[in-house]
């Protein structure tokens, strides 16, 4: 990968949470203009969520990235998956714009007014791993191919089912939250190809691993055929794997997660999941902080770009450790 920075956010009160990483420091305040060409080596990430074991692992990438390129990187997380905190984070930017905003939005619409401003600022916008719906805002967007994704993982799930006819559940996280939804639709449409299984239909968690874990149960006394189910990302797939346990169903229900957390490792290798489609957020980091400088520097930045997909399984997890999620950097 080239050079990639991400730049550190205005100083914020000390109310507001640091993510579970540690990372970057945050700048000083800048006396005078408070306009982002004071910031203009500071980099701000703020992802969806602290202390997950993927969002670490694209801060741990972009921190390695801006330091290699001269910028400083400050990473500043909401405690949940939730607009209203993480509009909280990125409103405290105002008064100290950094010269580049790393975020991964997450809502579609709801983050749009908040980035808005930041932008409106002098900071330049860079997308990793959500997006807005409008894009106009940010220079840049990186993220995994989502719809593939979804794909993958209902091809891996006929596999596993070697023929054997039956329903499958797929759990996704809040409506709304542009990554997850699309590998839901990118699984139902796969899902269409394979006539021995049927859907099952989609239901929301708010991206909370309990809600997970009731849906499962739910499913199991309402679908007596189900067969499988897919989980659209690392919390959904933990609580959908606490369901399955808890029901003495695990190995009888294949169970698809979406991501590699140290949670989920060991979950695939006790054969509560049968299968994983790990991203690469650490790469999303890396390639964030390098459009967000090449924006800065006048450089061509590409509007979207994609990271790579693999699925894991109990067989090949070894030659594919480089992708597992880490806890810090």
């Amino acid at each position: 990968m080239k050079k990639t920075l991400l730049v550190t956010g205005a100083a914020l009160s000390a109310a507001l949470l640091l993510s579970a990483c540690g990372g970057g420091t945050v700048g000083e305040a800048p006396s005078g203009d408070s306009g982002a060409k004071t910031n203009n080596k500071k980099l701000s990430l703020i992802p969806g969520v602290q202390a997950e074991p993927f969002y670490i692992s694209m801060q741990c990438g972009a921190e390695a990235e801006a330091k290699k390129a001269g910028y400083e990187l400050t990473t500043q997380a909401p405690q949940k998956f939730d607009a209203a905190m993480q509009t909280q984070l990125v409103n405290a930017l105002g008064s100290n714009p950094p010269a580049a905003l790393l975020i991964a939005p997450t809502d579609a619409q709801a983050m749009l007014a908040p980035i808005q401003q930041v932008k409106g600022r002098g900071s330049k916008i860079i997308e990793v791993d959500t997006a807005l719906k409008d894009t106009s805002v940010a220079e840049s967007s990186i993220s995994s191919d989502n719809a593939e994704g979804g794909k993958l993982a209902a091809k891996t799930m006929a596999e596993l089912a070697a023929g054997k006819t039956g329903s499958v559940l797929v759990l996704d996280t809040i409506a709304g939250t542009s990554t997850t939804n699309t590998r839901a639709k990118g699984f139902e449409d796969e899902l269409k190809n394979y006539p021995n299984l049927k859907s099952a239909g989609v239901q929301f968690t708010q991206n909370e691993p309990d809600q997970a874990a009731s849906k499962v149960t739910a499913a199991l006394a309402s679908t007596p055929d189900l067969i499988g189910i897919f989980a659209t990302n690392l919390n959904t797939g933990e609580g959908a794997a606490t369901g399955l346990r808890n029901a003495g169903k695990v190995g009888a229900v294949n169970l698809i997660g979406f991501d590699a957390s140290p949670s989920e490792i060991e979950g695939l290798k006790k054969g509560e999941y049968q299968g994983l489609i790990a991203q690469d957020p650490a790469a999303i980091g890396q390639q964030g902080v390098q459009q967000a400088i090449a924006a800065l520097e006048g450089k061509p930045v590409t509007r979207n770009l994609t990271a790579s997909l693999h699925s894991i399984t109990k067989a090949n997890m070894d030659a594919n450790a480089q992708y597992f999620y880490k806890q810090s950097c």
